[in-house]
């Protein structure tokens, strides 16, 4: 593609050098920069993409595009200058410029596409999963961008972040349409919205699921979470539909300035959508939904509101209501999202993603409410390193006071000690409950110990990592699976 192409799409304050080059490929990573590639130096949050531009320019890069005006060759005008050299092209955002220029090097897949996006703390992934399902249920094509694993169609492609990068993004939505796909459904992260992964991205529809305490390292601060958030429905276009989750108190919030057609779902108030639960086992829910009965294979009251968003989202996109509850009454709990797993012993355990105190304590209250009176609830849990020290006290706290026995340990304890961040957690605890509470640091003795103190009834909660299939400890990544773990003792 030319260079003047893929420029006319970034509005670029300064360019210096040629344009009339052909671009062999984009890359943000220089170690991939090869002969007659644009390079793109994003500022990023542990290096400067801009430290490598002479190492590119050497590696036979054709343009590159930054944001920082020292490493812009000196001239006398910001005037175009021609030159046969390496060409620099000046922008106010090389993160907003990369979504742009990926968008237009893949041909502008989203635009061929349905694309609905899922953001908020909790249940973005079973809510675009099931979504994906439903439609392809339904008879239709679809793709699937999810922290657990990408789709194409049905093709399983291992997804490395909860968004992926801008070029990875567009990649996957050019295959979705090269297979036929009409809709493509993804998790939206924050850390995606801020860096401007979705930028240049054509979304017909946004889903808001709800907003607690996560990712404060990277935002400072909660209204700096919520504002990131907000400014996904704010980008709207007045084309698209957003469905709100108005028993969050940010559900109003972060579609107050959308252009979108907003539809809302609720639990508790009135709402275009809401549901009760009539009747709730460990095996599924019987639900009123907007008065048609519907028995439905997951569990819980938060699974109840992403049915509603799934519901809402699903009649926003056109599909028959009789039709969508026959499919959401076959669809199963997404990998590592409240599972169940039955012991011949008599216990149950619920191996479950929850690693944010909201979800932590929503997973309890729930078992809480299934499992039979005198039975124990026995959580095992953990906080990952290199992450939000704030929640590990209140993580400590909501699981002691809803479990009958809590056991600490390792999560993925990354470059920091797994001692220091138990030490983290149990700070939030009295000393009274403290002597209480088990402290294991091998994430494998845990379960193991929880499962052996286990009675016929009791319920074992197995937070934090769901679906992951691996521990980083000190650094090193090692296969673990909590399921596997489980499974040992069932």
């Amino acid at each position: 593609m030319k260079l003047q192409s893929l420029l006319e799409v970034i509005s670029p304050l300064c360019v210096v050098g040629s344009t009339d080059k052909e671009i062999h490929a984009i890359h943000f990573d220089s170690r991939k920069i090869e002969d007659g590639d644009l390079f793109v130096a994003q500022a990023g949050t542990a290096v400067d993409g801009h430290q490598f531009i002479a190492q590119c320019a050497e590696k036979g890069a054709a343009a590159i595009v930054l944001s920082n005006r020292e490493y812009m060759p000196k001239v006398q005008s910001d005037k175009v200058q021609s030159t046969k050299e390496l060409t620099y092209i000046l922008v106010e955002d090389t993160d907003r410029a990369l979504g742009l220029l990926a968008d237009c090097w893949f041909g502008s897949p989203s635009g061929k596409l349905t694309l609905v996006g899922v953001t908020g703390t909790n249940g973005k992934t079973t809510i675009a999963t099931l979504l994906y399902k439903l439609v392809r249920a339904l008879g239709h094509k679809a793709g699937l961008l999810s922290t657990v694993c990408n789709y194409v169609e049905e093709e399983a492609v291992p997804a490395t972040h909860t968004t992926p990068d801008a070029l990875e993004l567009n990649a996957l939505l050019a295959r979705m349409v090269s297979v036929g796909c009409e809709y493509a459904f993804m998790e939206v992260s924050s850390h995606a919205i801020a860096q401007q992964r979705i930028a240049g991205l054509q979304f017909d529809g946004g889903l808001f699921t709800n907003l607690t305490r996560d990712h404060i390292d990277y935002h400072k601060t909660f209204d700096n979470y919520r504002d990131t958030k907000k400014r996904f429905f704010d980008e709207l276009p007045k084309t698209a539909f957003a469905v709100t989750n108005i028993d969050d108190k940010n559900g109003t919030v972060m579609t107050q300035n959308t252009r979108a057609h907003v539809t809302t779902y609720s639990v508790r108030s009135l709402a275009d959508y809401r549901a009760q639960i009539l009747e709730e086992g460990f095996d599924g829910m019987l639900l009123q939904v907007n008065g048609q009965e519907v028995f439905v294979p997951l569990v819980g009251r938060f699974n109840v509101s992403n049915l509603l968003c799934i519901y809402g989202a699903a009649l926003s996109l056109g599909f028959d209501k009789t039709e969508v509850l026959r499919v959401l009454s076959t669809l199963t709990p997404v990998n590592g999202r409240f599972e169940t797993i039955h012991s011949t012993k008599g216990w149950t355990a619920i191996v479950d993603y929850a690693h944010t105190p909201d979800a932590v304590d929503n997973v309890i209250q729930t078992i809480r409410e299934i499992k039979k009176e005198g039975a124990k609830l026995i959580t095992v849990v953990g906080c990952g390193g290199n992450r939000d020290k704030g929640k590990r006290p209140m993580m400590a706290q909501i699981a002691k006071r809803g479990s009958e026995q809590l056991i600490l340990t390792s999560d993925n304890p990354r470059d920091e000690e797994p001692k220091d961040i138990l030490r983290d957690m149990t700070d939030g605890l009295t000393e009274e409950e403290l002597r209480s509470t088990l402290v294991i640091e091998d994430r494998a003795a845990a379960i193991q110990t929880a499962c052996t103190l286990a009675q016929k009834d009791d319920v074992i909660l197995v937070a934090g990592k769901g679906h992951e299939d691996y521990q980083i400890i000190r650094g090193v990544k090692h296969h673990f699976d909590d399921h596997e773990q489980v499974r040992k003792y069932v």
